[in-house]
């Protein structure tokens, strides 16, 4: 027990020392509010797949934006904005079905990131490490104002268009029945979902990040079917899950994103334990 409170203290003493521990910190907790915000529409819209193509579609800004010498972050968010328009757009059209259009999205996103990454000057296989597993200490200020900046706006958002968004995402035929302009609502939300998976790649990396969008939701959604419970509480168990895979990973020496969706799956195999307990011990009426 010594050495359990011990090793804590000197985590905050860290996180009081370093500035890039801070700034880990801040992002994980901002991350998990936008990602648990954004994952709940991705899930109960069953686009799982599409957040999926939008996050390795991004890739490939990211490639273009190191080959040219620009800020990958940038790179990353207009590639994956677009890309996330042009699916939605190839979808309600008829274009393409949308699970090809994903599939295109994603396998051409991959192609062009690693082509220009290679044509890089003075490239090497490092660089690809912090944006594919992610890598929380290389965190700035700059990304968590943007993270701070996407919290707040997504807040603000849920607070006045919970309803037209929880209709979109469940029943859009119901919704424009009700005259609620589903396909403006369906647009915003994947920009929303772009943003927050470029965003959120320094805290997880593009091959971890699908799972921060969907373990917090699963989590909750096995307790409760209702949007707004799910809107309210997985937003906190995506921050509870981050903060405590962060100081698990601190401890044990191991990467923050493996921690902190360890941590995740843990919760939700005890979670699911739990409630199947709860069923079998319930008598028949």
């Amino acid at each position: 027990m010594h050495t359990f409170e011990q090793q804590n203290m000197g985590f905050f003493n860290d996180l009081l020392q370093y500035g890039y521990l801070s700034n880990a910190l801040a992002a994980c907790i901002l991350s998990g509010i936008t990602c648990g915000l954004a994952g709940t529409y991705v899930v109960c819209r069953r686009m799982v797949f599409l957040a999926g193509g939008i996050t390795h579609a991004s890739f490939g800004g990211l490639g273009i934006a190191f080959y040219l010498g620009a800020d990958p972050i940038a790179g990353a968010m207009l590639f994956a904005v677009f890309s996330a328009l042009g699916i939605e757009w190839a979808g309600s059209r008829g274009r393409i079905r949308e699970d090809s259009a994903v599939g295109i999205i994603w396998s051409v996103g991959m192609a062009v990131g690693a082509l220009f990454m290679s044509l890089r000057p003075g490239y090497t296989s490092g660089d690809l490490s912090a944006y594919l597993f992610g890598s929380i200490i290389t965190v700035t200020r700059s990304d968590v104002v943007g993270l701070a900046v996407l919290t707040l706006l997504l807040l603000v958002g849920a607070a006045l268009w919970l309803r037209p968004v929880m209709y979109v995402a469940f029943d859009k035929e119901f919704a424009r029945s009700r005259g609620i302009r589903t396909q403006a609502i369906a647009y915003c939300m994947a920009a929303v979902v772009a943003v927050t998976i470029v965003l959120a790649i320094r805290v997880m990396g593009i091959v971890l990040l699908i799972s921060l969008l969907t373990l917090p939701v699963a989590i909750v959604n096995t307790l409760s079917r209702s949007y707004r419970t799910l809107a309210l509480a997985a937003p906190m168990t995506a921050v509870a899950g981050n903060v405590t895979g962060l100081v698990a990973s601190y401890h044990l020496e191991v990467p923050p994103g493996a921690a902190i969706i360890f941590t995740l799956t843990f919760a939700l195999v005890i979670v699911k334990l739990l409630t199947l307990r709860r069923r079998k011990t319930v008598p028949a009426a």
